[in-house]
């Protein structure tokens, strides 16, 4: 089969396609049609992610295609229509056999583009605002890095989680473009986010901060916040990981919360079929809009890895595999 093979941790130019051998067929075996690309991705290819997979090594950690085959008593038949979870490695390839619990039968009204990347970025938000941020209705999300895959999936699942109000925080006003289509009720520039927050909130703040990005915005984050608010930890894409005064989150009764997904799912047997049970027919609905991905040709992975690890991604970054 063909698949994207990282050979050495050179970045994301170091990704070639080659002809490996199939997966062993000892679980859900999916011929994949496309794979998301995520951050993970892009820091793997540097040896910078907290999991270092043994080189060489084929990336992706999600896919959409069709069961090729299922073991007896397995609640998929060959033909289903599927998205699966590989959680860090191993999806962008032509075929990918994983465990019946990282399957889930993908709605008929979402292509295998959007399928594919649905799970881990819509996963990690359902995490983050539900278990993690207690969202609550009537409740106002500011979110950093709105127009990538994270920060689109926000804007995208908070209002069917019950928030009335969604401010979207950008570097560009092309990016702008992208969180507005996603549902951005707001939209501000990153400079000077704090005080165009404030002007928009009549003062009181935000009730949730979902931050991608960490870096020297996070003290601005947390007084952005209102009473009460919650500041959800994703991620660092921004490069550096900033720290935080404890005295701040005394001053307002705000919370500074770490959002460990994969962690989460690792110790919670269950928790993804009980995330996709709600997400699924919101999907299905309607209710929340399938991503709308960009995509790029299998051999051009190396590329679209490159285009999260400098931020030039607009939304949510596909492969095509077939």
């Amino acid at each position: 089969m063909r698949a994207i093979q990282i050979p050495r941790l050179d970045g994301p130019d170091a990704a070639e396609l080659v002809d490996i051998d199939e997966p062993a067929a000892d679980g859900v075996v999916i011929d994949v049609h496309a794979a998301g690309v995520a951050f993970p991705d892009a820091l793997q290819t540097r040896g910078l992610y907290q999991y270092k997979a043994p080189l060489p090594y084929v990336p992706g950690a999600e896919v959409a295609g069709v069961v090729r085959s299922a073991p007896a008593g397995s609640a998929f038949a060959a033909g289903d229509r599927v998205a699966g979870l590989c959680m860090l490695t191993g999806g962008m390839a032509e075929v990918v056999t994983l465990p019946e619990e990282r399957v889930f039968a993908l709605p008929d009204n979402v292509s295998f583009e959007a399928g594919a990347g649905v799970l881990f970025n819509d996963l990690t938000v359902h995490f983050a605002l539900r278990t993690r941020g207690r969202i609550a209705k009537g409740d106002t999300v500011l979110v950093h890095g709105a127009a990538g895959g994270i920060g689109t999936s926000t804007l995208r699942l908070a209002p069917a989680f019950g928030a009335a109000r969604t401010i979207a925080v950008v570097s560009s006003q092309d990016k702008g473009e992208i969180a507005r289509a996603a549902g951005a009720s707001d939209v501000v520039l990153a400079d000077g986010f704090k005080d165009a927050v404030k002007e928009l909130t009549g003062g009181r703040g935000v009730d949730i901060v979902l931050d991608p990005v960490g870096g020297d915005r996070f003290t601005d984050s947390l007084r952005s916040l209102a009473p009460g608010g919650r500041l959800l930890v994703v991620g660092f894409t921004g490069g550096e990981i900033p720290t935080v005064k404890v005295n701040r989150l005394l001053l307002n009764n705000v919370d500074a919360i770490g959002v460990g997904w994969g962690a989460w799912t690792g110790t919670h047997p269950g928790y993804l079929a009980q995330q996709w049970a709600e997400l699924a027919p919101l999907l299905a609905s309607g209710a929340v809009s399938a991503p709308e991905p960009v995509v790029y040709p299998l051999e051009r992975a190396g590329e679209a890895i490159a285009s999260l690890e400098n931020r030039s991604a607009k939304g949510k970054v596909v492969l095509k595999v077939r």
